[in-house]
Parts: C-alpha cells; sequence; structure tokens
C-alpha cells in the first residue's frame, strides 16, 4: 500500500515537483486573496509547478499552472495547498 502524501503548500513546495492543488485558504487579515488566486486558475485538482524561488529569501515564488506562469508572494503561496502528484 502506498502512503497518502502529506499536504503542504506551494510557498514550501520543492522547486521543480509536479504537484496537484488540494485547497485555497485564504488568511483572515486577506479574504480577498481566495477567490483572486482561484479566478486566475488555482482551483483543487489543477496540477502546478514552483518553478524557482528568488534569491535571499525566496520571494517571490515563480508558479507555472497550466500554461501560465505566475510571480506569488510566499504569502500567497501559503494559503494554496498541494500534494505531489504520482510520477507516471
Amino acid at each position: 500500500m502506498t502512503p497518502t502524501p502529506t499536504p503542504t503548500t506551494l510557498a514550501e513546495a520543492p522547486v521543480g515537483a509536479d504537484m496537484q492543488i488540494d485547497a485555497v485558504q485564504a488568511p483572515a487579515e486577506a479574504p480577498e486573496w481566495g477567490p483572486w488566486l482561484e479566478q486566475i486558475g488555482f482551483v483543487p485538482g489543477e496540477p502546478v509547478r514552483l518553478m524557482t524561488r528568488a534569491a535571499l529569501g525566496g520571494d517571490p515564488l515563480v508558479v507555472r499552472i497550466g500554461h501560465s506562469t505566475f510571480a506569488l508572494r510566499k504569502a500567497e503561496a501559503a494559503c494554496i495547498r498541494v500534494s505531489a502528484t504520482a510520477a507516471t
């Protein structure tokens, strides 16, 4: 039996790993982030990949979802729960 992958946030994801979005949970101090992230494509079930982190602190992050590439702050990426996708 294969263990179920432990969800993490996109901010903690390893660079280059194929991930899947599990949930988007905006913080109480910025509830508008949830709908905004979903409007630009960060919805449960979508594949996502962290392409790179900026040097010296790792903020912002470069993220690929579908054919689009976004720069997200670590605080925004921390709202996106992800898990590793199975290798094919």
